[in-house]
Order: structure tokens, then C-alpha cells, then sequence
């Protein structure tokens, strides 16, 4: 590929370390984002995917949490190496997060072109005027008319704000867009609009984006690359193609499983039987075996090593390292 690495995560491990317990929220993942590209990671809720979000942008609240090991290197540079003062200098300007919940994300005293504003004076260093004259561009971009700045937050509908979540985070130009669920509160048609907004946006300014999401028809309608994460794990990846017409891990199949499909004619769903594992309790060897149709008695007490499939296309399941001349299953 032509386009340079702007994002790798090496090994990274997360926990979050209490007097009680010990939460196991990311398991030495590794996932690399190049420029222009956008990765879509996927999994239920309580897999660890905002975790890993936060991670990127070093919000991860410490205590409880703590980053254990790992490298996260954007544009070669280590960000968990960095000085407060660099990685407040990267948040907003050069890496951007659209957080999951808009009607929390905005502050309900500031009007919403002040809060574009801010972001702008602090990172472009502009004046007060030239930075609301911008914030009322950023508006219009994002489908607002310029006049609504000096509205209030409660003035404006679920997408609206959403649509005022992207335009602070989009208003320095960021390399890299983070969006957690940016479409979980909004209903269906409100949902299209804002991500063909943010397909357009992408196009038009170039920026690399992770889309954290657990609904596999936005990843089909955005994402290039897919990541399906378990129990903290990275257990499948690889191209759009890959994922969706030619799944291989057990959970990715089940994933498929549960969601109606326009072309086939079924009575049911069939839903992933069982429950996430507790993360302060994760089973041991595969952290899927007591879900898996396809688990025997080795899945229990060997952890799967990631397997290169063909391509990018890689699995942690111990079914392919057999295959690679690994474990036998």
C-alpha cells in the first residue's frame, strides 16, 4: 500500500486495578491505521472497545486504570512517551474523538459556537472573532446554518448535537477521527444522514478514522478494514472483503448469525448463545471456548496465537494454527 502507517498499536494492555479486583479490559492488541484509511472495530458491549479509544487519545482515568505494556505510535511517535503538555498539543488538532453519548459530550452553558471556538483558539491560536467566524463555517459544514452559533445545546435534536460533536472535533483538521458509536442514540434515518456526513468529510480533508461500533451494517457503509474484538482480544481482522464474505472465527460467524439478512428467508435469528465473559474473571485458553459451537477440550487451556490467514486477513483460533502445523484441534 502506498499510503504510510499513521496509527500502530503494538501488544497494548489495559486494566483497570482496583483494591478489589482487577479488571482485564484490553489484551495485548496490536492494530495499524494507514492515511485515508478507515477501521472499523467491532464487538459487544464490554469487549473493550472505548477502553482502547481512550488509550489513543492517554484519557484512560488513572486510578483505576493503567496502561500495563504496549507501544502506540502515531505518525512513529510513541504517544505514551510523551510530556501532558505534547499529548494536550496532539488531542483536538491532530487526533480527534467523537464520544459516544452527544447530549453529554457538549457543555449545556456555552452556546454551541463557543464551544467550536474554543477548540480553534486553543489549538490555531486564532482571536476570539476569527475563531467564531470559523466555528460558524465548521456549522455549515456539518449541515447547520452559521446563525444557529449562538444557540444552547438544548435548543438542538439528538442529530443535531451529534452533528455539533463532529463539527468541534472535525474543526482543526484532525489526521486521525476517533468515533465511538457516533450513531447509537440516533434513530435509523438521522443514523444514515450523519454517517454519509462523515464519509464525506473524510473524503474531503483526508482523515484516517476508527469506528468503534457494534452494528455491522455501519462498518459494511464506512470502513475499510475491520477488526472484531472479545473479551479484549483482536480475535479476527483483515479488509472489508475479508470479514464479510469470508468470516473464519467462530464469534464472527455468530455475529453474522444475528442479524436478519435481506437475500435468505429464516424464522429466527440465532444469537450467540451464552454471555460476554467477566472481565475481572476471563476464562482461561480461548476466551470464546465456553461460547463456541466448534470448542474441544484443547480450547480450554491453550491461548491462541494470531494466525496469518492470506493477506491481512488474521485470526486467533487454534482450528487455523492446526492448519499452519500448530495445536491440533
Amino acid at each position: 500500500m502506498e499510503n504510510k502507517k499513521l496509527l500502530e498499536i503494538e501488544n497494548l494492555t489495559i486494566k483497570y486495578i482496583t483494591e478489589d479486583e482487577v479488571v482485564d479490559a484490553v489484551n495485548d492488541i496490536s492494530i495499524t491505521i494507514y492515511e485515508g484509511e478507515t477501521l472499523g472495530l467491532v464487538g459487544e458491549t464490554g469487549a473493550g472497545k472505548t477502553t482502547t479509544a481512550l488509550g489513543i487519545m492517554r484519557l484512560v482515568p488513572n486510578p483505576p486504570g493503567k496502561i500495563i505494556n504496549g507501544k502506540i505510535l502515531y505518525d512513529g511517535k510513541d504517544i505514551l512517551k510523551v510530556s501532558d503538555t505534547e499529548i494536550r498539543g496532539i488531542r483536538g488538532s491532530q487526533i480527534s474523538m467523537i464520544f459516544q453519548d452527544p447530549m453529554t459530550s457538549l457543555n449545556p452553558v456555552m452556546t454551541v459556537g463557543e464551544q467550536i471556538a474554543e477548540v480553534i483558539q486553543i489549538h490555531e491560536k486564532l482571536k476570539k472573532d476569527a475563531a467564531m467566524k470559523k466555528a460558524k463555517e465548521m456549522l455549515e459544514l456539518v449541515g447547520i446554518p452559521g446563525a444557529r452559533s449562538n444557540d444552547y445545546p438544548h435548543q438542538f435534536s439528538g442529530g443535531m448535537k451529534q452533528r455539533v460533536v463532529i463539527a468541534i472535533s472535525l474543526a482543526c483538521n484532525p489526521k486521525l477521527l476517533i468515533a465511538d458509536e457516533p450513531t447509537t442514540a440516533l434513530d435509523v434515518t438521522i443514523q444514515a444522514q450523519v454517517l454519509d456526513l462523515m464519509n464525506e468529510l473524510k473524503k474531503k480533508f483526508k482523515t484516517s478514522m476508527m469506528l468503534i461500533t457494534h452494528d455491522l451494517g455501519v462498518v459494511a457503509q464506512v470502513c475499510d478494514k475491520v477488526a472484531i474484538m472479545y473479551a479484549g482480544e483482536i480475535i479476527e481482522s483483515g479488509t472489508l472483503e475479508d470479514l464479510f464474505n469470508n468470516p473464519k472465527h467462530p464469534y464472527t460467524h455468530g455475529l453474522f448469525g444475528s442479524i436478519p439478512n435481506l437475500e435468505s428467508k429464516c424464522d429466527r435469528l440465532k444469537p450467540i448463545l451464552g454471555l460476554m465473559p467477566d472481565p475481572t474473571n476471563l476464562p482461561s485458553g480461548c476466551k470464546f471456548h465456553p461460547r463456541c459451537p466448534n470448542a474441544v477440550e484443547i480450547c480450554s487451556g491453550t491461548v491462541p496465537k494470531e494466525t496469518i490467514l492470506a493477506g491481512e486477513h488474521k485470526i486467533r483460533c487454534l482450528a487455523y494454527e492446526e492448519l499452519k502445523g500448530g495445536p491440533t484441534v
